[in-house]
Parts: structure tokens; C-alpha cells; sequence
């Protein structure tokens, strides 16, 4: 999984909310769902009543918990093709698939050209790499290692985005390359937010909430009946001797996602490696400590591009935020020192 960000990350700053009256005899209810994309999904929304809550609580959970295990590239889930049969099966022959991987696969290859190959869901032969060096070097610190170069260049020879043909007709996939893999850690969590925020319309389950699937922050509505008071989310600040957020937002409608290297790292002679990896080195990327998206376009696009704007250098970074509407950025120095966009402050808390 992509995200170095938490249920810390973007917890909901919700203060305020206790007593308040919303949305015409809804009550405010909160809860949790565990181990699903392995991390924490909180949930905060206005339902008519508890039992009315829980049972639409469980719907959330069965649905979110079932884009785990379709889009996981760890396990082997019965009765089900997920992207880790893709990636064993895929190299031989063209595989047929659910058009939810069909759709995010898709969305992947748009985000590839969209942020010049920093998002590429193709990388997986090079990220197993790394994600066995992690697993090995947080599990036993005293075998703490890096990839080798060598591997990693060997393997980067196998990430050509173009060997992934998706037949949208026949809904298969098919890698050209036989060793090539997938992994879809940068834009996962995102896209199952986006799908689950249409499953949530499309069943009339909730009109007002804010959902932290491990941070990847989606909102709706607002926190009251009256129609005006937004959501405040919180971006943790990668400087933890602060004591503080690094921002407070104020949004409605708005996803918020962030990508930084001060919580999934692990350390090798007194060095941390952080999980975002940059296509042209293959190497953790090293400009900033963080990188937080807001927009109304949507949480997979926000997921993909607080990686690319991780990996990024600023300026590339910056011409590719002015280029979408309605999408703002703030970039943390290593020095954590802050850059905004041009209209990122517009959403801060006052």
C-alpha cells in the first residue's frame, strides 16, 4: 500500500460538532473499520438514528473491505479475480477482470501521462524490492538493507506502462512483458474512496460526512443544519516537535489527501528510506517531507497527485497544480517550511 498517511493524518477536527443540530433530525454518529487497505477508515456522518447508522455502517464496511481485496497485490482471495491474479496470470494470456479493475486501471494509465510518469502502475517489479528490503529492516534491524542497484535497474527494465493492454470490451488485461507486475498503491485507496462516495449516493446512505480511509480524506455536506459550517480536517505536520497541525481545512465537497516520508520509513545505518519511490532513480524521493492535495475533483486524484508532487521538483510540481482547476497543493520542505498554491490558503480554518 502507497500511503504514508494515517488515520493521524487527516483526523477529523470535530470540536465543534458535539450538540449541534443536523441536517433536520439527523443525528451525528462516528465509527470505525479495521483492516481494510491495511490501515484505519474512520468514518464521521448524519444519520436518522443508531440502528439506522450501524446498518448503513455495515454496508460502508462490506463495500470498502471488498475494493481491498480487489484491488490487493498480496492476497489470494477466493472466488474472486483480484489484481494479484492479474499479476500472476496476466504475463500468458489476456485475464478477464472486474470492470472496477478495468476502470482503475484505466484511471492509472490517464495518471501516467497526466503526471509524465511519476505515477506508474506498472512499477512493481521495482517496488517488491523495496518492499521486501522494508519488511526485512522493520521485522530484523540487524538485516537491514537496501535493494540492491543492480536488481533495481534490472527490474526497472520491466515497468513500460505500454506493455499494459486493457481491453475495455472484453474487460481483460494483459501485460505484453510476462515480468512485468503491477502495483496500484499510488492511486488505490483514492479511487475505492471515489467509488465508495457513488456507492453512498447512489444508495442514498448519507448526504453529510467526512471519511479517513488511513487519510485519504473524502467530505460531503456539512457538519450542521444549517447549510453553511464545512468540515475541518486536520494535516498532520511532519514536524512532530511542533505540537500542532500543519493545517486546519475548512471544506465541503473536497478531498484531501497527503503523501510524506515521516511515517511508513525504515532505517538502515542510521538513514530512513521512506516508500515513494521516484521512477527515474528508483530511489525514495528526498525533496520534501510532504506533500498535501485538496480538490473537489476527486480522492484518486488526489491520491496520484500527492505522490507525483512528492516525487516531483517544485516547479514541475507546481505547473501541473496550475494546470488542473479547482486543485490546490502545500508543499513541506525537509526544513518543513511551507509553499502554497495560489489558492490553497482559500480553504484554511480562520
Amino acid at each position: 500500500m502507497k500511503k504514508i498517511v494515517s488515520v493521524l493524518l487527516a483526523t477529523l477536527f470535530v470540536c465543534s460538532l458535539f450538540g449541534c443540530s443536523a441536517n433536520a433530525g439527523s443525528e451525528r454518529f462516528s465509527g470505525t473499520v479495521y483492516d481494510a487497505f491495511d490501515t484505519v477508515t474512520t468514518v464521521t456522518v448524519y444519520d436518522s438514528d443508531k440502528e439506522s447508522f450501524e446498518k448503513h455502517l455495515s454496508a460502508f464496511e462490506e463495500r470498502l473491505k471488498h475494493y481491498d481485496m480487489l484491488y490487493s497485490i498480496y492476497d489470494d482471495v477466493d472466488d474472486l479475480v483480484n489484481l494479484r491474479e492479474i499479476n500472476e496470470k496476466a504475463g500468458s494470456a489476456p485475464v478477464e477482470a472486474d470492470g472496477e479493475i478495468i476502470s482503475l486501471l484505466s484511471f492509472g494509465k490517464e495518471c501516467y501521462k497526466l503526471t509524465d510518469g511519476a505515477v506508474n502502475i506498472c512499477m512493481g517489479s521495482v517496488l517488491s524490492l523495496w518492499h521486501e528490503a522494508r519488511e526485512v529492516s522493520i521485522n530484523t534491524p540487524e538485516k537491514a538493507y537496501t535493494p540492491e542497484a543492480a536488481k533495481l535497474k534490472d527490474a526497472a527494465l520491466h515497468t513500460d506502462i505500454n506493455n499494459l493492454i486493457i481491453d475495455e470490451e472484453k474487460s481483460t488485461v494483459f501485460f505484453k512483458d510476462g515480468a512485468m507486475k503491477l502495483d496500484v498503491g499510488a492511486i488505490a485507496k483514492g479511487y475505492a474512496a471515489d467509488r465508495l462516495a457513488q456507492y453512498i449516493k447512489d444508495n442514498s446512505i448519507w448526504e453529510s460526512y467526512a471519511i479517513s480511509i488511513g487519510g485519504n480524506v473524502i467530505t460531503s455536506g456539512y457538519k450542521n443544519g444549517d447549510g453553511s459550517s464545512k468540515w475541518n480536517i486536520e494535516i498532520e505536520n511532519p514536524d512532530a516537535s511542533s505540537g500542532k497541525a500543519l493545517e486546519v481545512l475548512s471544506v465541503s465537497g473536497q478531498a484531501v489527501v497527503t503523501s510524506g516520508d515521516y511515517q511508513r520509513f525504515f532505517t538502515v545505518n542510521g538513514k530512513n528510506y521512506c516508500h515513494i519511490i521516484d521512477p527515474k532513480t528508483l530511489m525514495p524521493a528526498e525533496s520534501f517531507s510532504g506533500v498535501s492535495i485538496v480538490t473537489d475533483r476527486g480522492s484518486a486524484l488526489a491520491d496520484a497527485l500527492s505522490t507525483a508532487l512528492f516525487i516531483l521538483p517544485f516547479d514541475e510540481g507546481k505547473r501541473l497544480v496550475d494546470s488542473l482547476e479547482r486543485t490546490e497543493a502545500v508543499w513541506v520542505s525537509k526544513s518543513f517550511e511551507k509553499t502554497y498554491s495560489q489558492g490553497f490558503e482559500d480553504y484554511i480554518k480562520q
